[in-house]
Order: structure tokens, then sequence, then C-alpha cells
């Protein structure tokens, strides 16, 4: 098995292209030159020893060169062997409200966004958890299974809204029961969900929930994320915003923060409430929490100890520019006698 280092450096490849292109521009220019120099007969009487065909071999151990210049800064490293990782960690499911009302503008960027922040932050503080993620709004869609890469986390993180669930609403109990199928019933691993909402329910059944919740021993960490004067909910078109969202009375609707849900939901569960509008108040609050959840021991396996291979090709690509410097473009009588690229005599 291998991995990439530094996959970012194959980007060097892209030069291959421009100096095949500035290659066959100066061979252009050269043989216009000659031209005004000397007819092509005349060119070979005064040059004999001149060879079209060693500017390519030249030109080729070049690019080769370059090639193999790139595979040495991106350096494959091949694993040896596997091996039996043992780390401790917890489970931790993000459950992300991504209703309309989560677009309010009461807190910048806007709820859904600040929402993003504090996921994203919070995951920084994580090295050996695994997380996974839920989208939820009046129904509730698995995102993201569980999983120690973080990195994907954060891709997947960045392309929740509003779009992704056709029913409107926001189902708070749905979010809970999703989320808590995350879990093995029978995982000794501590598990903890991360809810983060406005507040707003329009569901009947989170009582329910919650006693499903508490059945799996399954704490709930809540963030309120809003402001109790609340705003309206722009609609946009092109990134412009071109009105806000009306009731049927044709009134603009105004949607507010509802902390005492949330409040209740984690203090039912002992997971804890806070308001999310402060990102470092949030994530240290979030990260003494998880500091205090006793971690289990889990194992996984492998591919460990890999060597690094760059030399391998670094040594190579200066092998190749080492025979372009000691490689003139004369004819060698070794090349004359094959005559591979058909150098013979002009005639007139």
């Amino acid at each position: 098995m291998f991995e990439l280092d530094e996959p970012k450096y194959l980007l060097t490849l892209a030069l291959i292209p421009i100096f095949g292109a500035l290659f066959f521009l100066h061979i252009w220019w050269k043989k216009k030159e000659q031209q005004k120099f000397a007819t092509a007969f005349l060119f070979e009487k005064l040059v004999p020893n001149y060879s079209n065909g060693k500017i390519w071999i030249k030109f080729t151990l070049w690019i080769l060169a370059i090639v193999f210049l790139a595979i040495a800064l991106v350096n494959p490293k091949i694993g040896t062997k596997m091996e039996t990782i043992k780390r401790e960690g917890i489970d931790i499911v993000f459950a992300i409200d991504v209703s309309k009302s989560m677009l309010a503008e009461d807190i910048a960027p806007n709820r859904l966004e600040k929402s993003k922040q504090l996921v994203s932050q919070i995951m920084s503080q994580l090295q050996t958890d695994r997380i996974g993620m839920v989208a939820y709004a009046g129904s509730a869609f698995p995102v993201l299974p569980l999983t120690s890469d973080y990195n994907a986390a954060r891709m997947f993180l960045q392309s929740m809204n509003p779009t992704m669930i056709s029913t409107q609403g926001t189902s708070i109990d749905e979010a809970i029961e999703q989320s808590s199928n995350y879990f093995d019933q029978g995982n000794a691993t501590n598990k903890l969900v991360v809810l983060i909402s406005d507040g707003e329910d329009h569901s009947d059944n989170v009582e329910t929930a919650l006693e499903t919740a508490l059945t799996k021993k399954i704490k709930i960490l809540t963030i309120g994320v809003g402001t109790d004067n609340g705003g309206p909910i722009p609609v946009k078109e092109k990134g412009q915003n071109i009105g806000f969202i009306r009731d049927k009375n044709d009134e603009v609707v105004i949607t507010k923060l509802n902390q005492s849900i949330l409040e209740n939901i984690g203090n039912k569960t002992k997971g804890g409430y806070i308001l999310g509008n402060n990102t470092k108040e949030v994530v240290e609050y979030v990260t003494k929490k998880i500091a205090t959840i006793e971690k289990t021991e889990r194992e996984s396996t492998q591919m460990t100890d890999f060597q690094s291979q760059y030399q391998w090709f670094l040594a190579i690509a200066f092998f190749l520019i080492l025979i372009d410097v000691f490689l003139l473009e004369r004819k060698t009588s070794l090349l004359a006698k094959w005559n591979l690229f058909n150098d013979k005599p002009v005639k007139r």
C-alpha cells in the first residue's frame, strides 16, 4: 500500500506543456534564422556535424526529469506492515438545523453559516473521536456516518443547506431519532449528540425521542443560534436579497430563538445547553464537556511504517539532467552510423 505525502506538487506537471510550447517556438525561430543565414544545403556544408536529432533527445531528457522531480516532490510512501492501533475517544454526532429559519441574519452572516463555523471550530479541537453528521428540517437526513476523517467531515459540512431537505419546518424529534440510530446499542463507546438549532420546533414527539436517547445512554448537548428579538427570513435570487418570507396574511415572518426547548433537551439528557452567538465561548464550553466524558479504548487496523521513496525519483531526475549536460548537439559516430534521426546530406 502506498500514499502520497504532498499531492499538491503534482501541479508541477503543468509545466510540461508550457516547456513544450516554448521548445517548438524555439525550433521554429531557429529554422527561420538559419534560412536567413544560408540554404539548407550550404548549412549542411558549413556545419557538417550538427545533429537535428540531438536537440529532441535533450528536450525529452528534460521532460522526463521534470516528471521524476514532480514525483520526488510528491514523495510517495510505501507501507510495509499492518498494525493494530489503539485509540481512546467517544462518538459524536452533529445534528444541524438546515430549515429556512436558519437563514435569518439576526446573527452574522446568518444562523446556518454561524452553525457551520461552530461545528468546524469544535472539530478542530478533536483528535481521536469519531464524528457523524445529520441535517434536519421537517425531516432528518443522514449526511455523514461515523468517521475519523475530519477533512471529509468539513467538506460535507460546507455543503449543508436548506435545499437538502424538501420537507420544511423543524422536527427536532426526528433529528434526535436519526442521530440516535448512528450509535450501536451494544457498543460501549460513550455517545454524544451536539444539536444546533434556533429552537423552533413543529413536532409533538420530542419527549418520546428523548426517552429513546436516554435508553441508549446518549447525552445531547444543545447550542442555540439566534436572538430573542429574532429577524426576518430573506429570499435571495442570484445572491441578491429580493424580499422576505411572508405568512398567509402577507406579513413578514419573524423567526425568534426558542431557548427553552433547547435547555430542556440539554438538561434532561445531562448534556448541557449554551447560547451559540459567541464562537470562542461555545468552543470552550463544548470542549470542556467532551473532556468530562469518559473515553473508550477502541482498536483499528491500518498500514504503518510508511517509508519515503522520493530519493529514487530524485536520483533519476538528476541522472537525466547529468546526461543532458554531457550530451552535445553535434553528431557522434555511433548515432551517425545508426542514423536514428535520418540526418542525411541535403541534395541541391
